[in-house]
């Protein structure tokens, strides 16, 4: 009989491993090789890279550019029918008209930055028939701008009367303010007056009153005309 005896029971198979859930599977790849900082770091600019071209795309479509070039030729043509406000006085140069109406219309209506670009338009037509050399030009774009940016920013995040009229009033008052500093600073030493202190003390009451009325005007025309052309505009699919 030998040492060793054989076994005459056969060997026992392993058993099958359980099929691994995919949600299991999911965590272990995660774990094996996780996404790298880098790499989210890398999908993120992208992601906003896309977003801003995708903006971008919507702010200057066909149709959009089209509607701002209207406004902007509106504004231009009505900006010629102007009235004197002041004649007889020290500021019978200050003439009012309605052709920034357009203006904050295309800033309530596609954005502030529509609303500045079509007021530079505007203000670019004007400048072969002015007589500043585009010095006055230059003043109505910072007024306007500064008249149009508050209201148009605030609704573009918050719609309602409750605030647009509230911001309609500051922009009438930065305006104001900004018309002040222009006359003094820009367009009186421009027109290369003699005595720009004496000539601003006789005027500035002027200036104050003559924008106040521009700007409230404006403002209400605006509010009146706003409703029925974001209707249509809304149709337009604009």
């Amino acid at each position: 009989m030998s040492e060793f005896s054989q076994s005459n029971s056969s060997p026992q198979t392993a058993p099958a491993a359980a099929p691994e859930s995919a949600d299991f599977a999911a965590v272990r790849r995660q774990v094996e090789s996780p996404e790298q900082p880098e790499q989210t770091e890398q999908t993120g600019r992208a992601e906003q890279t896309e977003t801003a071209k995708n903006r971008k795309t919507k702010m200057f479509s066909a149709k959009r550019l089209a509607t701002m070039a209207v406004f902007a030729a509106l504004a231009y043509v009505v900006s010629f029918l102007e009235i004197t406000v002041f004649p007889g006085t020290a500021a019978y140069f200050l003439k009012l008209d309605f052709g920034n109406v357009f203006i904050l219309l295309v800033g309530f209506l596609l954005g502030p930055v529509e609303g500045i670009i079509a007021c530079a338009v505007k203000e670019l037509l004007r400048i072969p028939m002015s007589g500043t050399g585009g010095v006055g030009e230059l003043a109505n774009i910072l007024t306007t701008t500064s008249f149009i940016l508050l209201p148009t920013v605030l609704y573009k995040f918050h719609k309602g009367l409750k605030v647009v009229i509230p911001a309609l009033a500051g922009g009438c008052l930065i305006a104001t303010g900004a018309a002040l500093l222009a006359n003094r600073f820009i367009l009186f030493p421009a027109f290369s007056i003699a005595d720009v202190p004496g000539t601003f003390a006789d005027t500035w009451a002027f200036i104050l009153a003559f924008n106040l009325i521009k700007t409230v005007s404006i403002s209400l025309l605006t509010m009146l005309l706003y409703k029925r052309l974001s209707a249509f505009m809304k149709k337009m699919k604009i």
